[in-house]
């Protein structure tokens, strides 16, 4: 059986796979066998964000990174960020919840008082030489069970698979624009989590097209100029008007920073909004396209320019609109976004909980200048529901709860995808079929770098 069969058939194994491209069977989001299926297969052989760097900024700091059943302990040790498994060596207690400092006195089991330093060394174990016999006290099955831990975008990421591919060989061209825009030295503003009663699948292809804008998010869409709208009228027949002149053209470009930075926050920072207040008066030229053009270039220079004089790592933003195709949503397989538009990002993870609910995360990111006092953003744990939310994902959070409902209606299979604007659904959804049929690993890291697209991706060919 040669490779191209070979892998067929491990797919044709696949239940519930997806067999045509543009529909993706609906039990995907709720089938308990599918779920475990994930479970099994598919969460413990990808790379999972699991602390921003900046949770743990000092020696001995920790934090527990929870995903299903599995909790694993990412601590900041003298010799570097290092993760274990989050397990007594003796009888299986977990050792931590949520975060700490362990620097003074490590890591202590409740059960039986046995002790871990920070390198995950075992330091102390009650009547070691009087009751246990010498095959049970080999050091090194003493020492905490290290996690295979990788650094990337002010991130750590864990693996539960020691033969993974490497974390950059997985995000491909993604990690190099995002890398460019110096996201390893954002910092969180606010963290938000909720529980949704949403499938983490369906959670997370919400915000993998714009296609949803004309009715979710109408303050927006009335804002778009005409030739950013691809899909036409809206249900009423509206579409969003051309600007009669230059001066009618920067008032809703700032009305609409303003209403993505109310609504958004991270997605266009408060800052970033002053700065286009303070060139609105700028000199333009009469068209309107190159009216445009004018005021987004010299916006991102004085963006650029403003957050260094703050002493701000800030890239040089025109380069960056040169070097690479922008993308308002950038994805990170299986779970992470990365929302840029500026210098600011919005950023998002998703981790399931049952067939039915996932635990959302959202972030506000910037450039912020260093300040010792400082407080250490914490996550605010909201109901979904909650008007705390910024408008932006109100509105998604409002729709998702009555899409995974609706899954379960009579006469509805599959999901109807637009080939070309809702495309990077079906990518995503084929590699993870791509791990449930255990492919092979290189072939499934190269799947993984085409399906980390911008988002409103065309179905493309991820290689099997």
């Amino acid at each position: 059986m040669d490779i191209v069969t070979s892998d067929k058939a491990r797919l044709a194994s696949v239940p519930l796979r997806v067999t045509d491209d543009e529909r993706i069977p609906a039990k995907r989001y709720y089938d308990q066998e599918f779920f475990d299926q994930e479970r099994e297969k598919l969460w413990p052989h990808v790379w999972q964000m699991a602390c921003r760097l900046e949770e743990i900024p000092e020696v001995g700091d920790y934090v527990e990174y929870r995903l299903l059943d599995k909790s694993v302990i990412v601590v900041r040790a003298k010799s570097g960020v290092k993760a274990f498994h989050n397990t007594c060596r003796h009888r299986g207690v977990q050792l931590v919840s949520d975060r700490g400092n362990c620097k003074t006195k490590g890591f202590i089991c409740p059960f039986h008082g046995w002790r871990w330093n920070m390198e995950g060394d075992n330091t102390f174990v009650f009547g070691k030489q009087q009751i246990f016999t010498e095959h049970n006290l080999e050091q090194a099955e003493l020492n905490l069970a290290p996690c295979r831990i990788e650094l990337w975008g002010g991130c750590a990421f864990i693996n539960f698979d020691d033969d993974a591919p490497p974390l950059l060989e997985c995000l491909g061209p993604v990690a190099d624009r995002l890398g460019d825009r110096n996201v390893e030295k954002l910092r969180m503003e606010w963290w938000y989590q909720t529980v949704l009663p949403t499938n983490w699948k369906l959670a997370m292809e919400a915000f993998m097209e714009s296609y949803h804008t004309m009715k979710t998010h109408p303050q927006l869409f009335r804002m778009l100029p005409p030739e950013a709208n691809l899909y036409g009228a809206d249900s009423n027949n509206n579409t969003p008007a051309r600007a009669k002149d230059t001066r009618e053209l920067i008032d809703r470009t700032l009305l609409f920073f303003e209403r993505l930075n109310n609504g958004m926050a991270g997605m266009i920072h408060a800052d970033e909004v002053a700065i286009a207040h303070d060139i609105r008066d700028m000199e333009l030229p009469d068209d309107i396209g190159g009216a445009a053009v004018s005021f987004y270039h010299r916006l991102r220079e004085e963006i650029t320019a403003r957050g260094r004089a703050r002493g701000m790592d800030v890239p040089d933003l025109n380069a960056l609109a040169e070097k690479h195709q922008f993308h308002a949503v950038e994805f990170l397989f299986p779970h992470y976004f990365l929302l840029p538009t500026f210098s600011a990002m919005s950023s998002y993870r998703i981790r399931p909980l049952t067939p039915e609910t996932c635990l959302f995360e959202l972030w506000s990111l910037a450039f912020l200048p260093e300040d010792e006092s400082r407080e250490p953003v914490r996550p605010i744990m909201l109901a979904y529901d909650s008007q705390d939310f910024p408008e932006i994902p109100r509105q998604d959070y409002s729709n998702l709860p009555l899409q995974q409902l609706g899954l379960h209606a009579g006469g509805f299979d599959y999901m109807r995808l637009a080939r070309q604007s809702e495309g990077m659904i079906s990518n995503f959804q084929r590699l993870v079929d791509g791990h449930l049929a255990g492919l092979d690993r290189d072939k499934l890291a190269t799947a993984s770098r085409i399906v980390n697209s911008g988002i409103d991706a065309p179905v493309l060919d991820i290689g099997f």
